[in-house]
């Protein structure tokens, strides 16, 4: 099966969005989770630290940060991703970011490597992050809450994570956290909502993620437009996000 970043990498020449990105406004009734999962890294920053980023994709997020670290090391699955990653690196001139093509669930670092692992919406492999910290060490993520673009899979009668909406994300991830030998530090949930201003801009938005990665625009047009019509408001057409942000600490 060809990696889905892959495919979208090959067909935006980068990241999703790099080339048409779609347009929507966000509400956030109790906070911004990207940016508070930003917060809670950077005041673990320091210049003696040598971090993990899984899932590091186009490396855009740590190209952002390296200022703040000693070192970044980023892995993830896709060649196409990192090759864009690659070449960023060469215009940027950053030279404490490197990234290899590695499966999260089993590294090929050594025990106690890294101060920080983090991972953004990325594979939750919580005994392979474990080895891989230092005593003391801080695992963080924001995931991909339950109840994400719930109600358009139910239309849809499929999707990414189908049927678990029941669930709690932030629950079964502390409670997994816990029981391997991390102390949670922070955890909250966060729903939000995001409007989409047209059909076309919703559909360009589910080309590019991986919410139906079989997504097709004309098989799948009827399911679209059952959706848009069932949730279109004066703010446009309704997307309801969720999002849970952890920071944890090896004992």
């Amino acid at each position: 099966m060809v990696n889905f970043y892959d495919k979208v990498a090959k067909r935006d020449g980068g990241y999703a969005f790099s080339i048409n990105k779609p347009k929507y406004t966000t509400k956030y009734p109790n906070g911004e989770p990207e940016k508070i999962f930003l917060e809670k890294l950077l005041e673990l920053a320091k210049t003696d630290k040598i971090v993990l980023d899984v899932g590091c994709g186009d490396c855009k997020f740590a190209f952002g940060i390296s200022s703040s670290f000693k070192e970044i090391v980023g892995i993830d699955t896709s060649k196409e991703l990192l090759k864009v990653a690659s070449s960023k690196k060469k215009v940027l001139k950053i030279t404490n970011v490197s990234f290899s093509l590695q499966d999260a669930e089993k590294t090929n670092f050594k025990d106690e490597s890294f101060d920080i692992i983090f991972c953004r919406r990325g594979p939750t492999f919580f005994k392979e992050y474990y080895r891989l910290l230092k005593k003391g060490g801080y695992y963080l993520e924001i995931d991909i809450g339950e109840k994400d673009t719930v109600d358009i899979k139910k239309i849809f009668g499929r999707g990414q994570n189908y049927g678990e909406w029941v669930n709690s994300r932030l629950v079964k991830n502390s409670e997994e956290l816990k029981k391997i030998g991390f102390k949670i530090i922070y955890a909250k949930d966060f729903d939000y909502s995001e409007y989409y201003s047209t059909y076309k801009e919703l559909e360009i938005f589910l080309l590019g993620v991986p919410i139906f990665e079989d997504f097709d625009p004309e098989k799948d047009k009827k399911n679209l437009e059952e959706y848009c019509e069932k949730f279109n408001t004066e703010k446009g057409i309704a997307l309801s996000r969720h999002r849970v942000v952890m920071v944890s600490r090896k004992a």
